[in-house]
This record gives C-alpha cells, sequence and structure tokens, in this order.
C-alpha cells in the first residue's frame, strides 16, 4: 500500500520532519515560515501575501513547536512570528497538483465513449462540463457533438474551455480545399500525424477543428498519444531517445508574407524530465548539425518515431461529421487527415488555438464551486 507524507513534530530541539514510509527529512524554517497562514500575512481571498517573502532573515530558526490537536500546531520563529499552523493545507502545499486528474497513455483500443460528450450538455450542465474536463486532462483530447454549424461558433466554444489564441492565420481559420493556399492542410491530400505550429514561440497550446460540412468519404481525421508512444521509444532506442529529449531542432514555416522560426527539442518534457509531448512536423523541421554518428541515430530515432506515430496499433481514426468538434492538446495528441476527393462534395472545418492552461483554470473553478457548496451544505 502507498504511504502517504505526515508530519512529525519535536518540541526539542524545536523540529518538524517529514515523514514518508521509512524516509525522513527535516523541513526549513525558511519553508514554514514563508507557508504562513496568518490573515494579516495571507489576503484569506487571493491568497497571495501581504509581506515580502524574499526577505525573510536567511538565518531564520523555529524557536518552539507545540501540537495542538491532530490537525494544528503552533510554531514560533526567531523573527518573533507565531501561529497555529493547519497542517492539512501544509500537507495539500506538498502535492499540489493532487487537484488535477493524471495523464493516461492511451492507444487504438480506447473506447470513443470516454471522450465524446454532447456540446448541449457541457453548456447547460457544470457537473457534466467538469466530466469533458476531467477526460480531456486524462486522454488530451475530447470530440464534441452536437454543435451548431453556424460560421464563428468555434470561438464560443474555445471561450468555455480557455482563451482563444490569436495567430497569423486569425483568431479562426477555415479548412477546406483551395489550391492557393498557403499551408497543405488546405489541400486535399493526406496529412500524416504532426503538432502544429512547432516554429511559433510559444506553440499554440490546444487546437479545435470544427466540422461545418462533410460530403466526402475520405478526409478521416486521425489522433496519436505522443505518452503512449513515446513509452515504446525510450524502451527501444534509450540513446536515440535521449537525443530527442535535449537536442533543439529547426522548425521554419515561410509564406508570402511570413517567416517563422524558432529551435526546440522534438520531445517536450516537464521539469523533472517526464516527456509531455512533442513537436513533431516532418514538413518543417531539419536535422541539427551534430557529429555523423549522431546524426545517424539521431535520424533513426526520429525515423522510428514517424513509424509509431503511424501505426495503427496507436492511432484513432474516424469521421469528424457536421455538428463535430475535436478539442486536443497540441503537443501531447498528434493530429492527421486522410486524403479526400473534393469533387465528392464539400469538406469544410474551422480551426482555432487556445492557450494550454485554459482547461485546468476551468477544471479548478469547478472543483472550487463543488467544495464550496459541501461546505455550505
Amino acid at each position: 500500500m502507498p504511504t502517504h507524507p505526515a508530519f512529525v513534530l519535536h518540541e526539542q530541539p524545536p523540529a518538524v520532519r517529514l515523514q514518508n514510509g521509512d524516509a525522513s527529512r527535516e523541513i526549513s524554517p525558511l519553508w514554514l515560515r514563508e507557508r504562513t497562514q496568518s490573515p494579516d500575512q495571507l489576503e484569506p481571498m487571493t491568497q497571495q501575501r501581504l509581506f515580502d517573502s524574499h526577505a525573510i532573515d536567511t538565518a531564520l530558526t523555529l524557536e518552539e513547536v507545540s501540537r495542538v490537536d491532530e490537525h494544528h500546531a503552533t510554531l514560533a520563529f526567531s523573527d518573533g512570528h507565531r501561529e497555529t499552523y493547519d497542517l492539512r493545507v501544509l500537507a495539500a502545499e506538498l502535492d499540489d497538483a493532487a487537484t488535477f486528474p493524471t495523464a493516461e497513455p492511451w492507444d487504438a483500443r480506447l473506447e470513443a465513449d470516454r471522450v465524446r460528450f454532447d456540446w448541449r450538455r457541457v453548456l447547460a450542465e457544470p457537473g457534466y462540463f467538469r466530466a469533458s474536463l476531467d477526460a480531456y486532462l486524462r486522454y488530451g483530447h475530447l470530440v464534441l457533438y452536437g454543435v451548431p454549424t453556424d460560421p464563428e461558433r468555434i470561438l464560443e466554444v474555445g471561450s468555455h474551455f480557455g482563451y482563444v489564441k490569436e495567430t497569423n492565420f486569425g483568431r479562426y481559420f477555415e479548412v477546406y480545399s483551395r489550391p492557393s493556399g498557403n499551408d497543405l492542410a488546405y489541400r486535399s491530400v493526406a496529412l500524416g500525424p504532426h503538432t502544429d505550429n512547432p516554429y511559433r514561440n510559444p506553440v499554440p497550446g490546444i487546437q479545435l477543428l470544427h466540422c461545418l460540412v462533410n460530403e466526402t468519404r475520405g478526409g478521416l481525421s486521425t489522433l496519436v498519444d505522443s505518452l503512449k508512444v513515446l513509452e515504446r521509444l525510450r524502451h527501444e532506442s534509450p540513446e536515440g531517445y535521449a537525443l530527442l529529449k535535449t537536442t533543439p531542432v529547426r522548425f521554419r514555416f515561410v509564406d508570402a508574407g511570413t517567416e517563422l522560426v524558432t529551435h526546440r527539442t522534438m520531445i517536450q518534457t516537464d521539469d523533472d524530465g517526464h516527456p509531455t509531448g512533442v513537436h513533431y512536423s516532418p514538413r518543417l523541421d531539419a536535422l541539427p548539425l551534430l557529429s555523423d554518428a549522431e546524426t545517424r541515430l539521431f535520424h533513426g530515432a526520429r525515423q522510428r518515431l514517424g513509424e509509431l506515430f503511424a501505426d495503427p496499433t496507436y492511432e484513432r481514426r474516424f469521421a469528424l461529421n457536421a455538428g463535430e468538434l475535436m478539442l486536443f492538446d497540441n503537443s501531447r495528441v498528434l493530429h492527421g487527415r486522410t486524403s479526400y476527393d473534393s469533387s465528392e462534395g464539400r469538406r469544410h472545418l474551422q480551426g482555432c488555438y487556445l492557450d494550454t492552461d485554459g482547461p485546468r483554470e476551468r477544471f479548478a473553478s469547478l472543483v472550487k464551486h463543488h467544495d464550496s457548496i459541501e461546505e455550505v451544505a
């Protein structure tokens, strides 16, 4: 059974220790002092400090530790500050990500119902909206149905889930076959799995694609979870995986009026080095200048990554019909499209981008609102 950290209080000499299984460590008085819960030091509504914590004396010490009850302890510090701490609040500080669902890597076997939601209920029912956000944070994508197909409806959906990000393509963009389009997405050719705009800084965090009309048999949408694929690549080629994680490559976009260039690694990680997604677009990247041996290793890993992204084992493939909208994490979930014949009929989608933090903010707000109702009840 997993163990949970617990605070161990020592009166003499005054100390607070963190016990996690057999491991134990003393908590610095500076850490404790900065996390004051006193209303004259921490504004209750915003939880912002009313004092400059950077000015706390580096030599600060604990002068007194005494337990009040199971969940509370009084601490006194050498700067004269004394207060009773709620140990549950301190415990929450140790894992502030616990509010959010954990990402769950998936492959082609993912059940469609887990990520399909009725847009009308998302709008009308806070609990249902929260369930859709939970699914998005777990699986990195959603498919909404029942979305009206009038122009610019995508902006309403985007604003419900977060904050629309304007780019050189505008607040939203039209996706249909046109020979003069400045991107291959505006042709009827197949598009392999890729992430959008890896040449931009910052990269758009979330993409929405809303189907207004689909009269063709082709043009199937594809989605692939990079987290699942990266698990396999790391197992097959740890050295190549490490190169893709640490070596920046150039991504470049050019059209008649724009040139955007940036350098970033193909595998994206968090501060602890765990993968969170990829920057991947074979149409837009360039091999970095490495030794011949490293170049071959890098290219081999890049090549294998592309093979895995195209493997039906990992790919969800489905028709996005009129009134359906897919919303996906642009770094975690790669998207693509099969080719289609524009002579069969019209295929018209609208797309837009959101900043990454929108769904997490909405989810946290719904959790807080629910908890407030529970407290009142």
